[in-house]
């Protein structure tokens, strides 16, 4: 979660500082930044996966905990 934080963050303080300054933008340039921002999404995908199944791991090994010591 904090990762995906921490790239959105600097996602939006590259997209500001690329809004800041008038660059004319070649193919090339528009190419590697579709493919940044596809990396980026992709990144963001996994980690919010990855903090929903550690959730979700957690919460069946408590309930299976609070069931067996219910016991």
């Amino acid at each position: 979660m904090k990762l995906g934080i921490l790239l959105a963050i600097m996602y939006g303080v590259l997209v500001t500082a690329n809004a800041g300054r008038v660059v004319v933008v070649e193919e090339e340039v528009k190419v590697v930044a579709v493919v940044v921002v596809v990396l980026v999404a992709v990144v963001v995908v996994v980690v919010v996966v990855v903090v929903v199944v550690v959730v979700v791991v957690v919460v069946v090994v408590v309930a299976v905990v609070v069931v067996v010591s219910g016991k």
